[in-house]
């Protein structure tokens, strides 16, 4: 698949701020936050031979999973990383359950996980789907996940997205999927686009988004899994979302940007297969 970087989808000065006052303005509201991200952050790291090698056993031999290009992929992944030292937020378009999982070990080995976890992403998985019980809460917790529940209280939804601006300001990486659940149509859709991650951005001075369209070979909708042996093709484009308004439609705009960059990554992938 195709690679491209640097690349900017809107113009226009973003207000002034450094990385310092985002991360100040994140624990503002919950001085807690930076000391249980700290604890959440080490046991993550500590456990991560553990759960980052079991996860790429399952996913390689269990379910027999193979990412296309993986070599170029990945390689494209540290050359983006190695543009700049900027936060890097990274948006994917959405079908399965365990799309995280699987976009995490196109961009990187366990090893190179291993011995770069600040650049293993954190999650925002859905708590109805993988919080119901004591043994899923442990196992996300020690897989850098932070659940969430969509179309919950404002103030649950406000707290994860705090974290998210923090720990990406702090020069960590989270994924986000813009459509905030599996696309219904089995295609990224614009209308679904939440404006959250839209807000992360928009807080974080300087942030990149890393646009990654994964897809089974053999997808047609959405599922909880790709079908076992199945062929992976990612691709990726990093940008620079930027806005001249302000407030949530400002939001509104960075999230579209966002969500057009990956239509546009889809329309690529299709285009390449007739």
């Amino acid at each position: 698949m195709e690679h491209s970087s640097g690349q900017d989808v809107a113009s226009g000065a973003e207000p002034h701020a450094d990385r310092a006052t985002a991360i100040r303005s994140a624990t503002r509201s919950d001085p807690a936050m930076a000391s249980r991200h700290a604890r959440q952050r080490w046991v993550s790291m500590i456990a991560g031979p553990i759960w980052v090698g079991v996860s790429v056993i399952v996913m390689r031999f269990w379910f027999r999973y193979r990412i296309a290009d993986v070599k170029q992929t990945r390689a494209a992944y540290r050359r983006i990383r190695g543009e700049s030292k900027g936060p890097l937020l990274i948006c994917a378009n959405h079908l399965t359950m365990v799309d995280s999982f699987l976009i995490a070990w196109a961009l990187g080995s366990g090893l190179y996980w291993m011995f770069h976890p600040d650049e293993l992403p954190w999650n925002t998985p859905e708590r109805k789907n993988f919080g119901r019980t004591r043994l899923q809460r442990f196992l996300i917790f020690i897989a850098k996940c932070i659940p969430i529940t969509r179309g919950g209280p404002r103030e649950d939804v406000g707290e994860v997205l705090e974290r998210v601006k923090y720990l990406v300001a702090r020069g960590e990486t989270a994924c986000i999927f813009p459509e905030a659940g599996r696309s219904r149509t089995g295609r990224v859709d614009e209308s679904a686009a939440a404006w959250g991650v839209g807000r992360i951005v928009g807080a974080v001075p300087g942030c990149r988004v890393l646009c990654v369209y994964i897809r089974g070979r053999g997808q047609v909708s959405w599922s909880d899994r790709p079908a076992d042996g199945e062929v992976l093709d990612v691709s990726l484009a990093c940008i620079e979302p930027k806005s001249d308004v302000r407030g949530v439609r400002r939001s509104r705009d960075l999230a579209g940007q966002i969500v057009r960059q990956l239509m546009r990554m889809e329309e690529e992938y299709f285009d390449a297969r007739k």
